[in-house]
């Protein structure tokens, strides 16, 4: 096997929502988008983000209903404190404060408007 992109495939009530959310706040790209399903980009985040609206009949039957629940999309990066304060700026509601883990992770956490959690993270070295 030869992988040769990753996806990561949520089912939301609102796709354009999240992708709006994501281009906004956090400098993705829509690649793709079509009613009920949006593909977004990043050069650096090594993750294509795929946004597919709950019921689309082109889903498997037993997935159709489903929503993205207690998914976490974490981004490591590199001035953490900087994000944290330019998503305070641009209005953005962080729904888990900065927090160190006694494994060395820092992290905080937004939610995006399908509650969809977003978390930027550094580690302790």
């Amino acid at each position: 096997m030869q992988i040769t992109a990753t996806a990561l495939s949520l089912n939301v009530e609102d796709e354009q929502a999240s992708a709006t959310f994501l281009t906004e706040h956090f400098g993705f790209t829509v690649d793709m988008s079509a009613d009920g399903f949006v593909s977004l980009s990043r050069p650096d985040a090594g993750v294509n983000l795929v946004y597919l609206r709950k019921g689309l009949a082109t889903l498997p039957a037993d997935q159709r209903d489903e929503v993205a629940r207690g998914q976490i999309i974490a981004f490591v990066v590199q001035d953490l404190e900087g994000e944290l304060a330019r998503l305070q700026d641009e209005g953005v509601a962080i729904t888990m404060p900065l927090t160190v883990e006694e494994w060395g992770e820092r992290a905080f956490q937004v939610r995006d408007p399908n509650g969809v959690i977003v978390q930027l993270v550094d580690w302790q070295g």
